[in-house]
This record gives C-alpha cells, structure tokens and sequence, in this order.
C-alpha cells in the first residue's frame, strides 16, 4: 500500500480490525455468559470488611493522612532526581559545580525533612 492514499487504507483497516475485535469480544461475552447469574442472599448489601457497617455514612478524615502521603511523594520525587545525577556524575566534565549544586538539593531535602521533624509531623500519635 504505497502512494497518497496507502496511509489512509492502512490507518481505515487498523480501525475496522478495532472494530471486529470490539465486537468479537462482546459476542464471545454474551455468548458464554450464564443464562440466568445466580442472586446469592446478600449479595447487594453493603460490604465492608467482612462486618456489618454501623455507624453513620460521614466519617472525619485525620490531616495526618494527608501530611504523609504528601511527605511521601515529595521524597519520592526528588529521591528520583538523585539517580539521573548518580549516572551523570561519573562522566567527564562534571566536577566540582555538580557536587555543590547536589549538596545544595540534599541540604534543601535535609531542611525539610528536619522542619517536618522539629513540628512533630512525623508522630503518629500526639
């Protein structure tokens, strides 16, 4: 399939193969699916952790939640800046400059993992 119009015949036939797969699938569904699904007792009821739930439908949310998963992606994220500057620093061209400007992104790391530390963040319970 060459010339102006072979990219629009490949692109139409990856299209009616997405096509006949779509609908392929949803036969082959309907096809083997039990006739009449079995309605176990309970099976529509509401679930949650094996127990019966009490209590109302609104529940508070600690921060302290929030404050660790926040804490977590924010080290997580720059800890990943460090591996691309551990691959990088052991070619030619890199000295000096690329150490103090790593020292400086740890000390910004180290400043906030020790402000978090120093406000008591990081305990779970107060």
């Amino acid at each position: 399939m060459t010339g102006y119009l072979g990219s629009y015949a490949t692109l139409g036939l990856l299209l009616l193969a997405s096509v006949l797969v779509f609908v392929g699938a949803f036969a082959a569904n309907r096809v083997l699916r039990p006739a009449s699904p079995a309605e176990p007792p309970g099976k529509r009821a509401s679930y949650e952790c094996g127990l019966d739930p009490v209590g109302s439908d609104w529940a508070q949310m600690q921060i302290r939640y929030y404050v660790y998963a926040y804490l977590y992606v924010l080290f997580a994220v720059e800890a990943v800046f460090l591996f691309p500057w551990a691959v990088v620093f052991d070619k030619p061209g890199f000295g000096l400059v690329t150490v103090v400007e790593m020292a400086i992104f740890v000390a910004v790391l180290a400043l906030g993992i020790l402000y978090a530390w120093r406000k008591n963040i990081l305990r779970w319970t107060q």
